[in-house]
């Protein structure tokens, strides 16, 4: 069985993504390794430190046998696309951003509970694709609202209707994933997060090195 090493700095972030790995991925074996002070500790960044943090927990990670090892905290991305550990290591959303960008759309809505992951996220995807539109929008209350998937999908939904004419929504954070499918259904667009896009992105590259 192929085992994923999923790296998080909340405990929000997981479910999001066993749910996810579960549904497109189903034969990975998950192993979660949890520190609840990276995303506290890095109010004011991410420093040298924090990133020598995140890079010993991915070697931890290999050294345990996991066979790919996936993010789930944006703000530490940058540390899995320049990983040179042996085995695949994602970062939380940049296949979400490859799915969205694979639809051509013109304009883009990102929204967050939290205020660095929201410029994290609509920076990056500014900077993939210069001729977008990118909107972001802060959504506070749904921070609070991890584990109710119904509050969270009408937290987003008020928030979706503060931009009316996107044509396709990207949810900045794991822990906000759970409404991705139900804001869909509402909103009538196309809703992408980073556990559905990454689980399936992982299954292909497993692959392709177990081939």
């Amino acid at each position: 069985m192929t085992r994923v090493a999923l790296i998080s700095a909340t405990p929000g972030a997981i479910g999001p993504a066993k749910s996810a790995l579960a549904e497109r991925f189903p034969a990975a074996e998950l192993w979660n390794l949890l520190d609840d002070r990276l995303l506290s500790d890095a109010r004011n960044g991410v420093t040298p430190e924090l990133a020598e943090r995140m890079r010993r927990l991915i070697g931890y990670a290999v050294d345990g046998g996991a066979d790919a090892v996936l993010l789930t905290c944006s703000l530490y991305g940058h540390l899995a696309r320049t990983s040179t550990a042996p085995v695949p290591v994602l970062a939380p959303d940049d296949a979400a951003f490859d799915d969205v960008l694979a639809r051509h759309p013109r304009r883009v809505l990102v929204l967050a509970s939290i205020p660095a992951a929201l410029h994290d996220s609509v920076t990056r995807l500014r900077d993939r694709a210069p001729g977008l539109h990118v909107v972001g929008v802060h959504a506070p209350e749904a921070f609070a609202a991890t584990g109710d998937t119904k509050a969270l999908t009408d937290i987003l939904l008020r928030a979706c209707q503060q931009e009316s004419t996107v044509d396709a929504v990207l949810l900045a954070q794991y822990t906000l994933a759970p409404a991705t499918v139900p804001l869909a259904a509402q909103t009538g667009l196309p809703v992408f997060s980073g556990p559905r896009s990454a689980a399936a992105r992982l299954r292909t590259l497993v692959g392709q090195c177990s081939g």
